[in-house]
């Protein structure tokens, strides 16, 4: 799916933008409930959604449209609420080893080349 934004790019790329959200968010749940077996759980979730966005999409747009997700999903459980709290708790190692490992997982996937694209070779480098 490479090329302009078609009609059903944009609707993939929504899907993705809302199955980001919605890993963030059990993601955020789970890393601080079963230490360290939630972080694990929560990063391999991650991984498959940002690879299966870099295979859905074809670019690393689609990596992008789940990262967005993942990152509104943060935003919107780390902002504090009215009563003064916050819905995250930000106390243990975890929280930060779930943003570091979230964010080299989507590193990872954007760069990635696939077999669908070919070896990498000098001639085409220099173009």
């Amino acid at each position: 799916m490479t090329g302009t934004l078609t009609p059903a790019r944009i609707a993939v790329l929504l899907g993705l933008l809302a199955a980001g959200v919605l890993t963030g968010i059990a993601g955020w749940l789970v890393v601080d409930l079963w230490f360290p077996g939630g972080l694990l759980l929560a990063l391999l979730a991650l991984f498959g959604l940002f690879l299966g966005g870099r295979i859905a999409v074809g670019t690393g747009i689609g990596v992008g449209a789940g990262v967005l997700g993942w990152f509104l999903a943060y935003v919107l459980l780390g902002a504090p609420r009215p009563e003064g709290d916050f819905l995250l708790s930000s106390s243990g190692i975890s929280t930060y080893a779930y943003l570091l490992g979230g964010t080299v997982l989507a590193v990872m996937c954007a760069t990635l080349r696939g077999p669908f694209e070919g070896p990498v070779s000098a001639v085409q480098s220099g173009k």
